[in-house]
């Protein structure tokens, strides 16, 4: 069995994987698609910028990556109730339709029998709302502009829609990281009626989509999230990326029952570089042993995507976790 074969056993519900999924090994990531380009190419380390929609960007030579920066003056939409005068959406079909050729010749030399092709989205729908005007902001609106911020969601949900569309006719993968964070490390942003009143639908809309497509879909949220779970495996999430040890992954498990995947467990603290080796080979072992057993667990740091800050991070919790299938299950597969 293949690293690819066992992670689609996984993903069965009564699936029978032979060993832990490794990290990120199982997937191989398409480089150079032209949406991601046109979206954040522009991000450039020690340079500030505006996006597409107009959000101040800034990337200190030494920040870990580019971060949004969003004031009460700067913020995009300055009055929520004609937020239709201030947004300009991208125009993704014009400025994206062609191109495609660096993409689709790494997705073909890519061995399709041992690895699953996957393309990373960035900004969700929440996440492009409070990039467009400040985080408080965007809650209150929430509570305050039902009507507005629902006319909101759907237009972001549309140019969502064709940049799933873009890729998905373009190159096809296998799988798509879609991201979008609903909660800080302890708590949601929200209430879980409000997520359910705001971003469910949208999010099963495009959901469906892939689906009908053949894309296996990859929700990142590193966040507590687990209030809303069994609706991320209701509207179509195959693979929970991100998951914080804050969730409680035994009783998440069990309530799935197999419906969606538990990706994460491994905590980003480890990612620094005064860590030592043993610090995070115990973190990495910790996870396995505490999760291991559970029923559609994989391992993995909680960053929304593989690499490390600290390249060599990455590489011990490999390593660690092949380790630990060869100890547990006598075989390794990377």
């Amino acid at each position: 069995m293949t690293a690819k074969e066992n992670l689609l056993e996984l993903l069965k519900k009564d699936g029978k994987p032979v060993c832990l999924s490794n990290s990120f090994t199982a997937f191989k990531p398409i480089p150079g698609d032209p949406v991601f380009k046109h979206v954040r190419g522009n991000r450039i380390r020690g340079t500030n910028s505006l996006d597409r929609w107009g959000t101040l960007i800034l990337f200190p030579e030494d920040a870990p990556a580019a971060v949004p920066f969003v004031t009460e003056e700067n913020q995009v939409i300055q009055d929520i109730d004609n937020w239709k005068d201030y947004v300009k959406v991208p125009n993704l079909r014009a400025a994206c339709s062609e191109g495609w050729e660096e993409a689709q010749a790494a997705a073909a030399a890519v061995d399709h029998d041992r690895y699953l092709t996957m393309t990373v989205m960035g900004t969700g729908i929440f996440e492009q709302l409070h990039m467009l005007m400040t985080f408080e902001d965007t809650l209150v609106n929430l509570l305050a502009a039902p009507d507005e911020m629902h006319e909101l969601i759907e237009v972001i949900t549309e140019y969502r829609l064709t940049y799933m569309k873009l890729i998905v006719e373009n190159l096809h993968p296998d799988v798509i990281c879609s991201h979008d964070d609903w909660g800080s490390k302890n708590s949601l942003f929200m209430s879980p009626e409000v997520w359910r009143e705001f971003f469910k639908e949208p999010y099963r809309r495009l959901y469906d989509y892939l689906h009908e497509n053949g894309v296996i879909v990859m929700h990142h949220g590193d966040s507590y999230m687990e209030p809303i779970a069994e609706d991320m495996a209701e509207i179509g999430v195959d693979i929970w990326q991100g998951v914080l040890p804050t969730n409680n992954l035994a009783a998440l498990a069990e309530k799935l029952d197999g419906r969606m995947a538990l990706m994460g467990g491994i905590d980003s603290v480890i990612d620094r570089s005064d860590a030592t080796e043993e610090e995070v080979r115990r973190e990495t072992r910790r996870a396995c042993e505490e999760y291991g057993k559970l029923k559609g667990f994989m391992p993995c740091m909680t960053y929304g995507g593989p690499r490390t800050r600290y390249p060599w991070v990455e590489e011990v919790i490999i390593d660690e976790l092949a380790r630990y299938n060869t100890e547990t299950y006598g075989l390794s597969l990377t």
